[in-house]
């Protein structure tokens, strides 16, 4: 096919098939566009969307979330992971606020600027919510391409990269891109999967190379795997007699950023002094099933350890250390195995152990 043929059945399989009633589909603005985009990143979109309406809900405009509270923020996005996202999020809607008087730039360029924004996420927003031609190659529809052009080479690698660019940017049609756009990511969302595609149903079936070859699951080239290495931690659930439990927020930068976490230790013989540091005095300890964490480059296997706290100085929940209530939470981001974590201390608390 042709770059005209190719926009062309892609055009006419979406009006037939095309899904059309997702959240971020109505009420369009580049706002809710870019919002969506963030959360689809490394994420279904069965999970997104209960969280983006949550997300809309509390923060409809760019303003609201550039003013919000980052802890706020934190919070709606818990249980999504990768939480630079959300604290580019709100970097560029603070931006988009100030320098750009609460509108996002039309130029994908201009776009790219903003935290968090890479050449795709632009392309995504400027096509579906302003109309503007630009080509997009998030993970679906760089298995589209991959596969109709049967692309050698891992996808990851600057150079394969390129030529699958060159290939989007030259099925881009000068047309109805919005339908475009959202075409191609359905496509490889619902036909092209990366397991089981339905290639009979599919509208590029005759011009596709991997099919001809038999060859569609070998395409996009997979990365070459290397085992994860793995970490370990031990994480005390330190309760008092409220049964509220020992917090702290991590730094801003680095692993689950600005999110609160359970403290860290690495062997149980530094408890002691974590204790006296912070002013606690340790009652009756127990140690809880251990838990393993996946990261994108490492494991970590978490140890925790639910430990009464018979008493605390004043001060131990200054700056950026607080006690939680379980019964009443505060609106916190918290990592996901930390929340797992702390449902499971309710339950041990609510059942008298340790007492």
């Amino acid at each position: 096919m042709n770059p005209e043929q190719f926009s062309s059945a892609v055009l006419d399989w979406y009006d037939r098939h095309g899904r059309k009633d997702l959240p971020w589909q109505h009420h369009i603005s580049p706002y809710r566009v870019w919002v969506s985009e963030i959360m689809l990143q490394q994420t279904q979109v069965s999970t997104v969307l209960g969280y983006f309406d949550r997300f809309m809900a509390a923060l409809p405009t760019v303003k609201a979330l550039a003013e919000a509270p980052e802890d706020e923020v934190l919070h709606l996005w818990t249980g999504l992971g990768y939480y630079t996202r959300a604290r580019n999020l709100q970097k560029t809607a603070q931006i988009v606020m100030a320098e750009h008087g609460g509108e996002f730039p039309r130029n994908v360029e201009q776009l790219t600027e903003l935290p968090g924004i890479g050449r795709s996420t632009a392309g995504a927003i400027a096509s579906l919510s302003m109309g503007v031609r630009a080509p997009i190659l998030d993970g679906n529809v760089k298995r589209v391409l991959a596969r109709y052009v049967a692309q050698e080479g891992y996808p990851g690698e600057p150079k394969v990269a390129k030529q699958l660019w060159d290939v989007a940017e030259r099925f881009t049609p000068h047309t109805r891109v919005n339908n475009y756009t959202q075409a191609m990511m359905d496509l490889g969302a619902t036909l092209c999967t990366r397991s089981k595609p339905s290639c009979l149903l599919c509208p590029l079936q005759s011009g596709c190379q991997a099919h001809m070859l038999g060859l569609e699951i070998r395409y996009p080239i997979a990365k070459p795997r290397k085992a994860l290495p793995q970490k370990h931690t031990l994480m005390p659930i330190l309760a008092n007699r409220d049964g509220d439990i020992l917090l702290y927020r991590r730094p801003s930068t680095g692993l689950w950023g600005g999110l609160w976490s359970l403290p860290e230790l690495s062997e149980s013989a530094a408890l002691e002094t974590f204790a006296a540091q912070r002013g606690l005095t340790l009652g009756i300890r127990r140690e809880l099933a251990g838990i393993t964490h996946t990261f994108s480059h490492f494991q970590l296997a978490i140890e925790p350890w639910l430990i009464q706290v018979e008493s605390n100085t004043p001060g131990v929940a200054e700056a950026d250390w607080l006690w939680y209530n379980l019964a009443t939470p505060p609106r916190l981001g918290l990592a996901a195995p930390v929340k797992k974590l702390l449902k499971r201390a309710a339950d041990e608390l609510k059942a008298g152990e340790p007492t």
